[in-house]
């Protein structure tokens, strides 16, 4: 079968296109003949060499996929069901979805909902599964659409755009922050982003709190910008973290926590719990399902053209999702 496999190289580790046979896979009960996987910020880490983000080599890339299964020992699955796998460390520990077959234990396949084609469910993936995993944290912890307007980070990416939307549509006020503000204000406007402003707008002179702006955020950048946007969050409202696109580091002080009781919420979509993780995919199905899905799962390109997509997203010129399909 064909695989991107990730190997080490003298210059570290680098996926190429390979044959790999089945009986290679890692260990699992259930075999997925793959059609979609998707590209997310850590499959171009992966895939590039830009993160070590492999444990062992080799082994097939990609964290997400979608498709029908070939053969299951675990009697909740049988031949022909419509299933997907997001996460539980396919690409890390486990041989991932960039392949023709993925093989994994049964704990880690979700059944496809009604409402969501195999399609579907990768223009989602991982990016859309993580923006309504943080909107559930959100919620969970008293965040509503009355506190205010939602600061969201790194607009311009998949899990961006798919939490403007999701909130949105969920009755709050986004504010998209982009570095691409010109460029990309149409299309966050339309994606429901009450405004759109670069992060030198959350820039607090270097005091540890700042005036009240916003009820929430969702941040995929870390670093200073998250310590920025901890700043700026009104009384008891939350942020949520999903990711490291600037940086893992993160020096604030516990003012923001003390003083006005905000709370950070950490986002493991890797291992999400199993019941979380079925109820989260329902949701997708239905009322937080973007409208505008085909508009950002933007491309859908072939297992040749992954490398050229991930150099993409690691320089920083990739905007909205791409779907791979696996079988053309």
């Amino acid at each position: 079968m064909r695989a991107l496999r990730i190997e080490d190289t003298d210059a570290g580790p680098r996926a190429r296109l390979t044959e790999v046979a089945l009986s290679a896979l890692t260990a699992g009960d259930v075999v997925i003949a793959a059609h979609y996987s998707s590209l997310n910020y850590k499959d171009a880490m992966a895939v590039t060499g830009a993160g070590k983000i492999a444990r062992q080599r080799p082994l097939n890339a990609g964290i997400d996929v979608a498709g029908v299964v070939e053969h299951s020992e675990d009697a909740r699955f049988s031949a022909g069901d419509p299933v997907s796998v997001t996460g539980w460390l396919l690409s890390e520990t486990r041989d991932g979805g960039l392949a023709e077959y993925v093989r994994v234990p049964g704990d880690c396949v979700t059944p496809l909902p009604d409402g969501l084609s195999l399609w579907e469910a990768m223009a989602l993936g991982t990016a859309g599964f993580t923006a309504a995993m943080a909107i559930k944290r959100l919620r969970d912890n008293f965040q509503s659409p009355e506190h205010g307007p939602m600061l969201v980070t790194g607009a311009g990416g998949g899990v961006g755009m798919f939490a403007i939307e999701m909130l949105a549509q969920a009755g709050f006020e986004p504010v998209a922050v982009t570095r691409r503000v010109e460029a990309l204000t149409p299309q966050l406007r339309t994606l429901g982003a009450v405004d759109v402003i670069a992060p030198d707008n959350l820039d607090t002179g270097g005091k540890p709190l700042a005036g009240e702006r916003f009820g929430g955020a969702i941040d995929a950048l870390g670093g200073e910008t998250l310590a920025a946007v901890l700043a700026h969050i009104r009384q008891f409202g939350n942020v949520a973290a999903i990711g490291l696109a600037a940086s893992p580091k993160l020096e604030a002080t516990v003012l923001p926590f003390i003083l006005r009781g905000v709370s950070l919420l950490g986002i493991n979509s890797v291992e999400c719990p199993v019941a979380w993780r079925e109820a989260i995919w329902r949701d997708l199905a239905g009322p937080l399902k973007p409208a505008h899905l085909a508009d950002i799962a933007h491309e859908t390109v072939g297992l040749d053209e992954v490398a050229d997509v991930c150099d993409a997203i690691i320089a920083g010129e990739h905007t909205g999702r791409t779907v791979v399909a696996i079988r053309r």
